[in-house]
Formats: C-alpha cells, sequence, structure tokens
C-alpha cells in the first residue's frame, strides 16, 4: 500500500516516536498492518499520532517479556508505520492500519508523563527502505513461489495465484513475510534482515525447516 505523500529521505521522520510493543507483530516498508487497538494506553497514543504526524513505531518486546507489563524490555530494531486507515468501531476501540515506512534503531527511550512510551530513534542503518523495490532484482521468485506452493497444497490453502503472479518481488517477499506462522524470534529475524534477498532467503528456510518439522500437520499462513 502506499502513502499520498511518501517519505524521501530521513528528514521527513519522527526522530522520536510513540512505540507500540507487540509480540508477532511484524510490519515492513510498505507492508499493511491491520490493528485492533482498545488499551486506554495505546487509543491515547493514537489519538496523538493523529493529531501530529500519524507515525507510530512497531517493535516486539524482548523474548519472554510479557507485551501487557507497563515496560517490557524491548529489542533494538522497529518499523515505523503511518496510519493509513482509521475507524471508531463505538464501543471505545479504534481499527486502524499501519502502511510500513522504514526500520529504525532505538537510540533511547525518554522520560515520559504519557501512558505510553516514546523513544529516540536512527533510521540510519536502513534509508534504503524509502526506495521502493530496492533488491527486487536480487530475489529468488521461483523459489518464493515453490515454496508457496508446499505450503498451499500441504494446508489445502486457496491461494489467488493470479495475484502473487502479479505482485512485484517486494510486495511479495514482505507480504508473506509478515502473514507467515513464525514464532517472535523468527519474526524479528525477518524483520532485521538486512535486504529483500536475505529475507526471502530467510524466509525460504524457515518454512521448509517447519514443513520438515511438522510434515503431518502442516502450517498455515494466517
Amino acid at each position: 500500500m502506499s502513502v499520498n505523500r511518501p517519505y524521501k529521505d530521513a528528514n521527513g521522520l519522527p526522530e522520536v516516536l510513540p512505540v507500540f510493543p507487540l509480540t508477532r507483530a511484524l510490519l515492513l516498508p510498505r507492508g499493511e498492518l491491520p490493528l485492533n487497538i482498545f488499551e486506554p494506553r495505546y487509543l491515547a497514543m493514537i489519538d496523538d499520532a493523529i493529531a501530529s504526524q500519524r507515525v507510530i513505531g512497531m517493535i516486539q518486546p524482548l523474548s519472554g517479556e510479557d507485551e501487557r507489563e507497563a515496560a517490557p524490555a524491548l529489542h533494538r530494531t522497529g518499523c515505523a508505520g503511518r496510519i493509513t486507515r482509521f475507524l471508531e468501531t463505538g464501543d471505545g476501540r479504534y481499527m486502524i492500519s499501519l502502511t510500513g515506512i522504514a526500520r529504525f534503531d532505538i537510540m533511547e527511550e525518554l522520560p515520559s508523563t504519557l501512558p505510553y512510551r516514546k523513544c529516540r530513534v536512527s533510521y540510519e542503518r536502513f534509508l534504503f527502505d524509502l526506495e521502493p523495490g530496492a533488491g527486487e532484482e536480487d530475489v529468488d521468485r521461483s523459489g518464493m513461489i515453490r515454496m508457496l506452493r508446499e505450503f498451499a497444497e500441504g494446508s489445502k490453502l486457496e491461494v489467488d495465484w493470479s495475484s502473487i503472479d502479479a505482485a512485484p518481488n517486494e510486495a511479495l517477499v514482505n507480504a508473506l513475510a509478515m502473514m507467515s506462522p513464525f514464532g517472535a524470534n523468527e519474526k524479528q529475524a525477518l524483520l532485521e534482515a538486512i535486504d529483500l534477498k536475505s529475507r526471502a532467503e530467510m524466509l525460504v528456510a524457515l518454512a521448509e525447516l517447519d514443513l520438515a518439522q511438522n510434515s503431518d500437520e502442516p502450517p498455515h499462513f494466517h
């Protein structure tokens, strides 16, 4: 999904981000992540984000940390996303969609009197995330399609192959990574893969390992 005003460089991105810790939630550049917001602290965060730059940071708690705690320890790397869809449900919740912009590294967490957490971040390692399609030509597309077919056949999953065939490599790799059924550590590894080729190779390797370990009950994309 695209945003109305694409970010050309890091100058347009906020140096301080409100962060939303959520286990196994993976957001990648130009990917779309739907979220159901109901906790008061995150309702407040969304209100404040909409009133400013509409950008928040998705990040995973470290393995073993409980995201429901007030301040679980966080991974260093997350992904900034812009609120591109917003719906009030009438029962106190927000249904939103984030469109991924670029990954970031947390430099420091800032003291705050707000109910949610804010961090100073750097996009320096991931400036190429701002370039749509960067590294697409290096992706082994046939390997990705082969892996997806194995998943689909093993799980009797219906796949819109015309949409798959039409998807550019970046959209295909990142959508499959975001929808994958892997655990939190694997999701973090997919996030931190330095480029699209590495992410595609990691995704195929993880899928092959999972299929081998669960041959009697193949995993499902969901």
